[in-house]
């Protein structure tokens, strides 16, 4: 990972935990004094320059130009049906499902364009999961997430703490396979990293733009 990736995952975790530790607070319990340090807003803060030579418009367009290259086959492949066969789709989560390094917020918004093309196959059967290099301490937050903006959730795959030590195409192969031993046909993995796409475990790929690493 680059530095500007590393400064977002550390924002995102900042940001993450902090959201569960709000969620954790009992109603009407009194607030903590404030200590002059910012939290969530620093986080946000830093993300955002560490993402600011992206232009979020291009991104967007960029991503929509594969989704469009995506959906025809899809949605031949979603009408294709095999007596017992059960689909699925495996998305990646920052930059892919979730707008990561533009959504300064909790919860994060959905990446239109994926969200549109998630929903049309949740729509038709077809299962949805997802599988990320997110650490497990935010399996709840980013489930909620991804509930709260339209995704269908049939699983979430996250790296426990051995799994932090391992190489992130391996483990993320590993997810795919476990699905497939689940009985499921993973007809296509959509993400912005070749270490979403890599060791195979799917009948398509597509990915998304990083641009050479700037976006997580």
């Amino acid at each position: 990972m680059t530095r500007g990736t590393w400064t977002r995952r550390i924002a995102l975790t900042a940001a993450a935990t902090a959201a569960v530790t709000a969620m954790a607070v009992p109603a009407g319990a009194q607030a903590a004094p404030a200590t002059g340090i910012p939290t969530v807003a620093t986080a946000s803060v830093t993300a955002a320059a560490a993402a600011e030579d992206v232009d979020y418009a291009t991104w967007q367009a960029d991503v929509r130009a594969v989704m469009d290259q995506a959906r025809p086959y899809l949605e031949q492949r979603i009408a294709t049906t095999t007596p017992g066969e059960k689909k699925a789709i495996v998305f990646d989560i920052d930059n892919t499902t979730l707008e990561t390094d533009f959504g300064f917020s909790y919860p994060q918004p959905a990446n239109k364009p994926v969200l549109d093309i998630a929903k049309y196959a949740q729509d038709r059967g077809v299962a949805l999961f997802f599988v990320t290099a997110r650490p497990g301490i935010l399996s709840g937050v980013t489930d909620y997430n991804l509930k709260v903006v339209g995704y269908k959730v049939n699983g979430l795959y996250v790296r426990g703490f051995l799994d932090l030590f391992k190489d992130v195409a391996a483990y993320k192969t590993a997810q795919r396979v476990d699905i497939e031993k689940k009985g499921y046909t993973i007809i296509a993995n959509i993400g912005n990293s070749a270490t979403d796409l890599s060791g195979g475990h799917a009948e398509k790929t597509y990915k998304l733009p990083d641009y050479d690493g700037q976006l997580s």
